[in-house]
């Protein structure tokens, strides 16, 4: 008996989030299926099966990661012919049995903030003043449920990189609440803004003061990758050129849908000024 974790990427389009749910279209329901029929877990319950992170419904990742027990080596690529096109399994290692995949060292996410076309610039010294301010161990009670039980968290680093009209920001830590890093977002593009002001972070990092942070929507954002100490991963470079041949195609799709509204604005327009 051995144990494995497996590193998994997906985009998280079509998906209603990782988590098994009854009936409907899951990341870890496909997974799970695809694992059970290729012989990697013969009896899911025995096999001690864990995950790194539940994320949520439209969130993507290229570095989430899954742990079980077996009793043979997978074989990464006969898994992935299994799987659909927008999941696909980068990489491999073996760990030890007691390995705990959920305790990982960092996490790192990666937020895509895209400005609308005539919005101002956004002031991206100011949100990265404001982005240092939430680096370190505070309570996040404002940035999850108000009924979280335990919201200290630490936030190792968030940085923020403009990129033509938007901005990426990435944020590391070991664990994260529901919704933390997308109301994180906010509350740094409202900073941008000029909506906020940076004595305004300390206000919604105190439990005792209420401020209602709406989140980011999910589609923007994506867990980069999950890192454990003295684990690393066997990259498959086949698996990986066929998740990017497939992000290309769901890449042009939107290119596609984008061109079609761009062209109904352009005819409604024209037929305005006549």
């Amino acid at each position: 008996m051995i144990r494995v974790a497996l590193k998994v990427a997906y985009l998280g389009t079509d998906f209603y989030g990782f988590q098994r749910q009854p009936n409907l279209r899951t990341v870890e329901g496909e997974l799970i299926s695809a694992l059970e029929e290729s012989g990697a877990i013969t009896n899911l319950g025995q096999s001690n099966y864990s995950i790194a992170g539940r994320t949520d419904r439209g969130v993507h990742a290229l570095g989430n990661v899954v742990s079980f027990r077996t009793d043979k080596e997978p074989i990464i690529n006969q898994i992935n012919d299994l799987l659909p096109l927008d999941i696909r399994i980068l990489g491999s290692t073996r760990v030890p049995l007691g390995f705990k995949t959920r305790y990982a060292h960092k996490r790192h996410y990666r937020y895509v903030l895209c400005r609308e076309p005539g919005d101002n610039e956004w002031n991206t010294n100011k949100m990265q003043e404001a982005a240092h301010l939430m680096e370190g161990t505070h309570n996040f009670l404002n940035f999850s449920r108000r009924s979280e039980r335990n919201p200290l968290r630490t936030v190792d680093s968030v940085l923020i990189t403009p990129k033509d009209n938007m901005c990426l920001v990435d944020v590391e830590g070991a664990s994260f609440l529901w919704n933390m890093v997308r109301k994180i977002m906010t509350v740094l593009l409202s900073v941008g803004k000029g909506e906020l002001e940076l004595e305004d972070i300390q206000r919604c990092l105190d439990p005792q003061y209420p401020a209602a942070i709406t989140p980011m929507p999910p589609e923007s954002l994506i867990l980069m990758d999950v890192f454990y100490q003295g684990v690393k991963f066997k990259e498959d470079d086949y698996a990986r050129t066929r998740f990017i041949k497939s992000l290309g195609k769901e890449c042009f799709d939107h290119q596609k849908m984008v061109a079609a509204t761009k062209e109904m604005m352009g005819v409604l327009r024209e037929s305005k000024a006549v």
